[in-house]
C-alpha cells in the first residue's frame, strides 16, 4: 500500500534511538522527510548519514527540549529549511523513577518537562503550519498512565498527560482538518527499555516474567510494530482516524494477562 508520504516533512523527537528511530526509518522508506529532534548531535548524525547512504532523505536538528525555548526554535529551523510540516511526532520522554516517595516538587516538575510539556510546546509552534498542510499529530504514550507502575509519579502522570491531550487537540483542531492520535506503548524491546530490565539483579528471569504476561505470542513488541502503525496514522490512508488511544501490545492493557 502505498501511504502517499512522499516528501512529506515530519518532526520525530527522540528520534535517533529506539522507537523514534523505527518511525524515522520506516518514514523515510516511504519517500518522506523525517527530521530527527533530539540533544544528542553525534546520533542525530549517525541516523541522517545512514539514511542517506541507502539513498534515502531525513534531516536532523539538535536540541534540548527540557528548555521550553528550544521548542519554537526547532520548528522555525525546521520551516527555514524546508518551508512547510505535514507531521509532528512527539515521542521523546524518559521513564526517570520519580515517585511519590522518593520525588520532590522539583524532581516531579523536572519529570514532565521532561515527558511533557515539551509535547504541548511543540504542537503550539508547529501549530500555523499544520494547519497550512492540513497535517497530523502522532504523541507516543505509555501504559503507565494506565495500568501504573509503582516509583514513577512523574512519567505515569505525563502520560495520562499524553492521553488527555491527544482527545483534547483533536477536538480543538477539528475545524482545521488536523488529525491527532496516539499509540499508547506497552512492552517495548529498546535501548531503554534493555537498560531497565537488566537494572535488576536477575535481568533475564525479569524479562521472561514479563513476556509471560503478554498475551498474544508471550513476547515483547517490536519498534519496528510501532512504527508501522505510526506511519499509517500519519498517511491519508487513515482520513477519518482522530482521538484515538491505539494500543499496539500483544493485548497487554486489555486482555487478561492470566491467559496462557
Amino acid at each position: 500500500m502505498d501511504l502517499n508520504l512522499r516528501d512529506k516533512i515530519f518532526i520525530v523527537t527522540g528520534g535517533a534511538k529506539g522507537i523514534g528511530a523505527s518511525i524515522v526509518g520506516l518514514l523515510a522508506d516511504e519517500g518522506a522527510i523525517p527530521v530527527i529532534v533530539g540533544r544528542n548531535a553525534a546520533d542525530n548524525a549517525a541516523l541522517t548519514r545512514k539514511l542517506e547512504s541507502q539513498g534515502l532523505k531525513a534531516d536532523f536538528v539538535t536540541a534540548e527540549l527540557n528548555i521550553p525555548e528550544s521548542c519554537a526554535a526547532v520548528v522555525a529551523e525546521v520551516m527555514r529549511r524546508f518551508g512547510r510540516i505535514d507531521g509532528l511526532v512527539n515521542n521523546a520522554g524518559h521513564n526517570d523513577g520519580v515517585g511519590l516517595e522518593n520525588g520532590n516538587y522539583q524532581s516531579f516538575i523536572a519529570s514532565l518537562h521532561k515527558s511533557l510539556v515539551h509535547y504541548y510546546l511543540l504542537a503550539q509552534a508547529a501549530l500555523p503550519a499544520l494547519k497550512a498542510s492540513h497535517g497530523t499529530i502522532l504523541n507516543i504514550s505509555s501504559k503507565t498512565a494506565e495500568t501504573g507502575q509503582g516509583g514513577t509519579s512523574g512519567y505515569a502522570a505525563a502520560n495520562g498527560g499524553r492521553n488527555a491531550l491527544t482527545r483534547e487537540w483533536a477536538v480543538e483542531l477539528l475545524p482545521y482538518g488536523i488529525r491527532v492520535n496516539a499509540i499508547v506503548v506497552s512492552e517495548c524491546w529498546t535501548p531503554q527499555y534493555e537498560a531497565w530490565v537488566h537494572s535488576f539483579e536477575g535481568g533475564q528471569e525479569k524479562l521472561a516474567e514479563i513476556q509471560k504476561r503478554i498475551p498474544l505470542g508471550q513476547r515483547m513488541t517490536s519498534s519496528e510494530e510501532i512504527a508501522n502503525t505510526a506511519a499509517f496514522l500519519l498517511s491519508d490512508r487513515s482520513s477519518h482516524t482522530t482521538g484515538q488511544l491505539l494500543h499496539i501490545d500483544g493485548g497487554y492493557v486489555h486482555l487478561d494477562r492470566a491467559i496462557r
